[in-house]
């Protein structure tokens, strides 16, 4: 994947403007429960992050939410994921939100999809910053006892090798320390087949968040069927 992630990185740091867009009316929008969809012993996922998350100008069925929940739905798990991404969300702008959000949920949450950095990293926030934001939220979760699946993201080989050092390294080592379950990369198998990917090259179209699903729901269910401890301790 090197030449092609290089590749990436160029187009990363080319239109990284465009990772801070917000202006979507469709991607914000939660999936809302209808009237009896949830009854007890459903599974609630939430799906916290950036415009990777929210279904940046897709349509209402085809951001990661709808399609993780249709998966999970497919294969006989009973779930409804809510839709917490927000376009152009930092780490800090996460941390920041996450209480918000997990308080004005009508239950807690089985399982925390977290997704959040790549514009930490399109913005060239310093990694030690990235990694503690991360760590706190990866705090509060274990602390309110919920489960998580991290999804990481990979420099862009544009900010250099000392960067990459710093950045690529946290979700493996954050995942590993808190008992978290990683997807190493979001956009694996994605982002270098145009098909797959939106016009700005860096955001995945309706068949490409279908594609990421393919790979990341196996571990969502999994997480999910794990009746282990929801975190290891320290």
């Amino acid at each position: 994947m090197s030449r092609g992630f290089w590749i990436y990185g160029v187009l990363l740091v080319a239109i990284q403007g465009l990772a801070a867009c917000g202006n979507n009316p469709v991607e914000d929008e939660p999936i809302e429960m209808a009237s009896g969809e949830q009854g007890a012993g459903d599974k609630l996922v939430v799906a916290f992050g950036d415009s990777l998350f929210a279904g940046y100008q897709l349509a209402p069925n085809e951001g990661l939410a709808p399609q993780l929940q249709a998966a999970l739905k497919e294969d006989g798990i009973n779930a409804r994921v809510h839709n917490a991404g927000v376009s152009g969300d930092t780490t800090a702008a996460g941390r920041t939100r996450l209480n918000f959000v997990l308080d004005n949920l009508e239950r807690k949450p089985d399982l925390v999809v977290l997704g959040l950095g790549g514009n930490d990293m399109l913005r060239g926030i310093k990694p030690k910053e990235t990694r503690a934001n991360l760590e706190a939220m990866l705090q509060e979760l274990q602390r309110r006892k919920i489960k998580v699946v991290m999804t990481g993201m990979l420099s862009a080989p544009n900010l250099g090798a000392d960067y990459a050092r710093e950045f690529n390294p946290l979700y493996p080592e954050l995942a590993a320390q808190y008992g978290a379950k990683l997807y190493p990369f979001f956009l694996e198998g994605v982002v270098m087949d145009k098909s797959l990917m939106l016009k700005d090259n860096v955001h995945p179209n309706a068949k490409g968040v279908t594609r990421v699903v393919e790979g990341l729901s196996p571990l969502v269910e999994a997480t999910l069927m794990d009746n282990r401890s929801a975190v290891l301790e320290k």
